[in-house]
């Protein structure tokens, strides 16, 4: 499995899926990014299984909005662990922020 297949697993979720930064964006969005590596196989002096980590960031303005669980089907379809890690309530955008911690190999 590469990275690319967890951008396009969220692209089944909505157009506006964005790799680090979503400067400019507008409506509901995700943001999506690595950001290291987890426990990894080593073996014969070499890495052979390398786990990456990384965060997908849901921002969205909908109450309930059926994005939450469409995330979480897409990356259950990608066969990809996750947790959500955070629900938060952005004052000064009026988001509600949604972050999910996943790891992938």
């Amino acid at each position: 499995m590469i990275l690319a297949d967890l951008k396009n697993a969220l692209l089944t979720v909505t157009d506006k899926v964005y790799h680090f930064d979503a400067t400019g964006a507008t409506g509901n969005y995700i943001v999506w990014a690595e950001d290291g590596q987890a426990d990894s196989v080593w073996a014969d002096g070499g890495m052979k299984e390398q786990t990456i980590t990384g965060t997908i960031d849901l921002f969205t303005k909908t109450e309930y909005d059926p994005l939450f669980s469409a995330v979480q089907a897409a990356l259950n379809d990608l066969g990809i662990s996750y947790r959500l890690n955070s629900i938060q309530y952005e004052a000064d955008t009026n988001f509600q922020h949604y972050e999910w911690v996943w790891e992938m190999v």
